[in-house]
């Protein structure tokens, strides 16, 4: 039967054969310019200042200082000479091990505050315990500058200025508001039906915040902890003033003063600094990202 016999009895016309085709390319196409392409320029910018910190840092000295004969964007002939100089000319293992215990001690400290202060807010259940809650907050939001003076004062006060313990007890100051904060959500979401049970048959809060409610906001832990060990290992401010000696600076500090020589600046150094500075970061996130996804989709099951 013809289009026009087809037409006659009111039956709809028959798609051209080619249009599926042409409505999978343009999908396509559609999907392309809406998803890949902003995607993946949030990815290069993302990614180019790793990159041109690792070509900076394997590139000798004269590459860097001539762009004529030499491609900016890649190595001609790469060099362990920068990182030789970081490792065993400066200070910079000492400047680790410092910055990665400030960093875990501060983030323990901090975990272990918050955890007791977002449960005590969320679940004991006190007069005025959402004002409290609000409060905490708060704090997170005055600036690390209106602190800097009693906090500078309490520090010479308790003579633990120029040592690391000065930054681990200073650290938690802006650490606590936010993770209990954080905490209090990841609390709320525990149904209290679990709780009453618990204390029916005779458990102590104790036996339920560590028993029960501890596993349950395991993915808020991992989160608050990212949070807290990042902060703490990229914090600068109060690193360049209550720390002096050059040995017990941390890497954010360090790099910067110590490698910066009035105008001469060692870039192969700062670079190779600042890229290894950025690993143990990047392994906590790659390591605890997939424990967190697995908590939230195991946690209900269990």
């Amino acid at each position: 039967m013809t289009e026009r016999a087809l037409a006659a009895e009111g039956a709809p016309p028959r798609p051209e054969q080619g249009a599926p085709e042409r409505m999978s390319w343009e999908s396509r196409q559609r999907r392309f310019i809406t998803l890949y392409l902003p995607l993946s320029c949030f990815i290069f910018i993302l990614l180019f200042p790793f990159y041109w910190m690792t070509v900076t840092a394997f590139k000798p000295n004269a590459e860097l200082m001539d762009f004529k004969n030499h491609n900016p964007f890649w190595i001609s002939s790469p060099t362990l000479d920068h990182v030789y100089h970081l490792l065993f000319n400066t200070a910079y293992p000492s400047w680790f091990v410092t910055t990665m215990g400030v960093a875990v001690g501060s983030t323990f400290l901090s975990l272990f505050a918050s955890t007791l202060a977002a449960y005590a807010i969320q679940r004991l259940r006190f007069k005025g315990s959402h004002y409290v809650g609000l409060a905490i907050y708060l704090a997170y939001l005055v600036p690390p500058s209106i602190l800097f003076i009693p906090l500078a004062t309490m520090v010479v006060q308790l003579g633990l200025f120029d040592t690391p313990f000065a930054l681990i007890l200073v650290y938690p100051t802006f650490l606590v508001p936010f993770c209990t904060w954080l905490l209090i959500g990841y609390f709320k979401s525990i149904p209290f039906e679990l709780e009453e049970c618990a204390l029916i048959d005779g458990a102590t809060r104790l036996q339920i915040f560590r028993r029960i409610t501890l596993p349950l906001a395991v993915p808020g832990l991992i989160s608050a902890g990212i949070f807290s060990f990042t902060l703490s290992w990229n914090e600068f401010i109060y690193a360049l003033a209550f720390i002096q000696s050059s040995e017990k600076k941390t890497v954010p500090v360090a790099i910067l003063t110590e490698l910066v020589t009035g105008d001469v600046y060692q870039w192969g150094a700062l670079m190779a600094g600042a890229l290894l500075g950025s690993l143990p970061v990047a392994l906590v996130y790659s390591f605890f990202v997939d424990y967190y996804v697995a908590s939230l989709t195991g946690a209900v099951k269990e």
